[in-house]
């Protein structure tokens, strides 16, 4: 699937999820099944240690669902090797054509260390991995082409490999600023999808305490989505408490409709094909009277 006719089956804005892998099979059908009926493009999903398996939650979703793409956001490269990887993308996107991307990601120290790996070299890890991929032989139908690969990515290097050896990034905990400067590196070609925390709050205070509580004091304690931040000028005066209100209003975009249609748009006028919005709320709660409010205004374009 070329770079051009992926980025139009995502569409120009989906969601991503990350209750979906807490919640019951019946639950998760049904929220996908909504958030497609909404209009939004495509449904991404992450994949914690001890959250749902990635490629057989993906099963799940595409099942439940007739129309929508559905990816991981990320497939642990960790988690299973290369050949049982590439096999179950081909078994999704042979089952579903057009409707499966495979997301990869080389993960974080503490997650990889905690599955009794040694997180070294990522860049290395991930190119290894892609190349066993390809190697490997695969005895059952094929889909009509390869399953469409992105790559989670953050700095240079990455998005550098994610535009030669993939379709293009998924980025995540990102601004508008960083992704201008990820499709600076990407060039015009490969296909650029960050990841938008949204929360539909207008009152300043409350906003910010969700946005810690329920997002960034946790993503703050992965060095690599801090070295990411830094690399677009925050310190460590912005990385204590769960984020300063700068660093707060840059991942987040909170307030009223208006306002998450504005980021979205930064967002696209930087150069982002697609745009994942991460509706923001507490455990149980899978934001989906979020999705329905910003629906018209998001999945009209």
């Amino acid at each position: 699937m070329q770079q051009h006719t992926l980025a139009a089956r995502l569409g120009r804005v989906g969601v991503w999820h990350a209750g979906l892998g807490r919640v019951t099979a019946e639950v998760a059908r049904e929220a996908a099944a909504e958030i497609e009926g909404l209009g939004y493009g495509a449904l991404w999903f992450g994949e914690g240690r001890a959250t749902k398996e990635a490629l057989t939650h993906a099963g799940l979703l595409l099942a439940a669902t007739r129309r929508m793409v559905v990816a991981t956001g990320i497939a642990n490269i960790w988690g299973r090797d290369a050949t049982a990887m590439n096999a179950a993308a081909n078994t999704l996107a042979e089952a579903y054509p057009g409707r499966f991307v495979l997301g990869l990601g080389a993960s974080h120290a503490p997650q990889v260390d905690q599955r009794g790996h040694v997180y070294a070299k990522p860049l290395a890890a991930m190119r290894s991995y892609l190349e066993g991929m390809d190697a490997t032989e695969y005895d059952a139908p094929l889909p009509d082409g390869p399953p469409p690969r992105v790559l989670a990515a953050l700095g240079p290097k990455m998005l550098e490999l994610s535009g030669k050896r993939a379709a293009g990034a998924h980025t995540y905990f990102v601004t508008p600023e960083h992704t201008a400067q990820a499709r600076e590196v990407l060039g015009s070609g490969p296909l650029l999808a960050p990841e938008q925390a949204v929360l539909l709050e207008t009152d300043p205070a409350a906003a910010r305490a969700l946005a810690r509580e329920h997002h960034t004091r946790f993503y703050l304690t992965l060095p690599n989505y801090v070295n990411s931040l830094r690399r677009l000028g925050f310190g460590d005066e912005d990385f204590a408490g769960g984020g300063s209100d700068r660093l707060v209003d840059a991942v987040v975009a909170w307030g009223d409709v208006e306002a998450i249609q504005r980021r979205v748009r930064q967002h696209h006028a930087a150069g982002a094909d697609h745009v994942a919005i991460q509706p923001l709320s507490p455990p149980g709660d899978l934001g989906l009277s979020q999705l329905r409010e910003l629906a018209p205004v998001l999945t009209a374009a």
